[in-house]
Order: structure tokens, then C-alpha cells, then sequence
């Protein structure tokens, strides 16, 4: 089932945004930004609901914070603003759709379940060779075993890290910019945190590990070229 994020402080709305798409996918309610930082950190979702009045700062400035990260990611803003000024604000930050309180229920499905159809059928293919298979949108990866594409199972960071990296083929990223975009600059974490993500993510790819290179004393890339 798919799985949508839901940033919006109003319990009221929450109720009848469960209740429209209960048969559709699995909804996590997050009450604040900090709250939906803190789930997006752990896990990937299909669509992201977002609120833009929220107690701890401004949705389209969030919008557009996780369009610098993951420019894929669908995104629907929720406002009771009906300005064109205020949509053309969202769509610039990068929304995929606009939804105006109060809304007719009905017409929340239609729009969510068409989306969530249109990323089912464009599977986004961010790279691919003889080595491995990185889906985004599907947020799935394989690696070619035994004359074959298998399945690997990524955490939600190693997922990340993976994409990040794959996007900036042949760059060298640095340890600190990592730990910025991958777990956020209000995370604290040990700049050694990043080695221990990439050579659990890099035993996991098998096959395909020697396509992720470090770079002593600085980061890591993705290449294909051979050393």
C-alpha cells in the first residue's frame, strides 16, 4: 500500500483526511515540521501532504527545503489561502498540486489516487548498468547476481545515501555535506556515522559496491570507472 505523510496541526483535518483515504494507503500524521523532519529521516513516502501555516515555521519553505533534497518527491499543499499569489508561492517551491480548505473529500481522492498512479506508472530510473538497478520512485534497488537482477534491501538512509550519490555520478562528496542533506542539519550526528552508513550500504550491494569509492580524507563517490 502506498504512504503518505500528512504535516498539518489541525486533528480536525486530520480525521477527515484519515477517513477519505482510509482504502487507499497508510497515512503518518506529523503535527509539526521537526515532527515530519523526523519521520522523513527514517522512512521514504510516496506523497507528502503539507500544511503551510504550522506552529514551528512556514510549509512552502519546508516544500521547498525537501525539493533541494529530493527534487521526486510529490508534494500536495493544504491551505485555507485561495490567492493566486499563494499558488503560484507553492508551485514554485515545488508542489505538485494545490488543495484548498475546506475541501470536498471526494475530490481529495480523485487528486491523491491519480498521483499515486501516475508515480506507480513512471518507475524513474535514476541509474542503471551491468552492475545495479536504482528506482526512486519505487524506492528499490537490485544488483545483479547469478545472471539475474536480485532485490537488496536498503534502510531508508542507505537508500539515500545510494540516490545521493548516484545523482552526482563521478563527483566527490564530502563527509560534511552527507551529513547535511542525508540526516539534516538539525541532527546531530558523528561525521564517522557516514563511513559506517556507506560500508553497511556497500556489503549490501555485493556485486555492485566497488561503485561507490572513497576518497580518503574527504567522502565518498560513484563511479564506474575502474581504479
Amino acid at each position: 500500500m502506498n504512504t503518505i505523510l500528512l504535516v498539518e496541526d489541525s486533528t480536525e483535518i486530520n480525521t477527515l483526511i484519515q477517513r477519505a483515504l482510509y482504502n487507499v494507503c497508510e497515512i503518518t500524521w506529523a503535527t509539526t515540521i521537526n515532527k515530519a523532519k523526523d519521520f522523513l529521516i527514517k522512512e521514504s513516502f510516496d506523497l507528502i501532504i503539507l500544511d503551510i501555516e504550522l506552529p514551528d515555521g512556514n510549509g512552502l519553505d519546508f516544500c521547498a527545503e525537501i525539493n533541494t533534497k529530493n527534487s521526486n518527491q510529490a508534494i500536495f499543499i493544504l491551505t485555507s489561502h485561495t490567492s493566486l499569489s499563494e499558488k503560484v508561492l507553492g508551485f514554485t517551491a515545488g508542489a505538485d498540486d494545490y488543495i484548498s480548505k475546506p475541501f470536498e473529500m471526494l475530490e481529495l481522492k480523485a487528486r491523491i489516487e491519480a498521483k499515486l498512479k501516475k508515480l506507480c506508472e513512471s518507475p524513474n530510473l535514476i541509474f542503471k548498468n551491468n552492475l545495479i538497478e536504482i528506482n526512486k520512485n519505487r524506492q528499490t534497488t537490485k544488483v545483479f547476481e547469478d545472471n539475474k537482477f536480485v532485490d537488496v534491501e536498503l534502510t531508508n538512509i542507505e537508500f539515500k545515501l545510494l540516490t545521493y550519490l548516484a545523482d552526482r555520478k563521478e563527483a566527490v562528496v564530502h563527509r560534511d555535506t552527507l551529513l547535511n542533506e542525508i540526516w539534516g542539519n538539525n541532527v546531530y550526528v558523528y561525521a564517522r556515522s557516514v563511513d559506517t552508513h556507506v560500508s553497511k550500504l556497500r556489503k549490501k550491494l555485493r556485486t555492485a559496491s566497488e561503485l561507490i569509492k572513497s576518497i580518503h580524507g574527504v567522502g565518498y563517490k560513484f563511479t564506474e570507472k575502474k581504479d
